[in-house]
């Protein structure tokens, strides 16, 4: 079961929905703000299910300026604040360690993040939008443990990502879901079963405090 919460972001307070599972806790992030995206998404809530089915506390956030959350659409930038406060959140809840998770933009914003102070952070990634957004920013992502993306997703493009990933994480894994394209439309429960398995088989539980 979710509850509603809301927490501050610099001057922003956002709306999010939390699953009080194990101390093992992930923030997951949406995909684009300006493309209609929000945390309702049927990816981002098929994320959501599967941490919460392998026992994790879930935290999952509309982004500034999407829906009840406000300010606006900040680039990315604020939006890493937004990811930062997240984690923050759930950490003054007394969970932790804190993975991150996402799907398309919010893979990408999460990216930056690891990129940054929560560079030690566990993270799983669907649809990372390489082809859309701008990943050169991004050098190393030690924590990344896996990528999942359809054989037809021309915005996270299985190819871009076999030459990405080992410069990221060469440990990281990709799964290639065959017939998915970026939207999986009739491929959730494919996703589903790929994260899961990975999960239980693959992750390693993040130790960052």
């Amino acid at each position: 079961m979710e509850t509603k919460v809301d927490f501050m972001s610099s001057e922003c307070r956002l709306e999010g929905r939390l699953h009080e599972g194990d101390a093992q806790a992930v923030v997951i992030t949406h995909p684009h703000s300006l493309y209609g995206g929000n945390m309702y998404n049927p990816v981002v809530e098929t994320i959501a299910e599967v941490f919460q089915q392998q026992g994790y506390t879930t935290l999952r956030f509309n982004f500034r300026g999407v829906e009840g959350s406000q300010g606006r659409y900040d680039e990315g930038r604020g939006e890493q604040e937004d990811v930062r406060q997240a984690v923050a959140c759930l950490q003054q809840r007394g969970f932790g360690p804190i993975e991150l998770s996402g799907y398309s933009f919010g893979t990408w914003v999460n990216a930056l993040c690891a990129a940054g102070n929560l560079s030690e952070v566990n993270m799983t990634m669907v649809s990372p939008p390489t082809a859309f957004m701008d990943f050169r920013m991004v050098q190393r992502l030690p924590g990344l443990t896996l990528a999942i993306t359809g054989s037809r997703d021309d915005i996270a493009p299985p190819d871009m990502l076999r030459r990405m990933l080992p410069l990221w994480n060469p440990g990281a894994r990709l799964e290639v879901l065959p017939g998915a394209d970026h939207f999986f439309i009739d491929h959730l429960e494919t996703l589903a079963a790929a994260l899961q398995h990975a999960l239980v088989h693959h992750h390693t539980p993040a130790t960052n405090e």
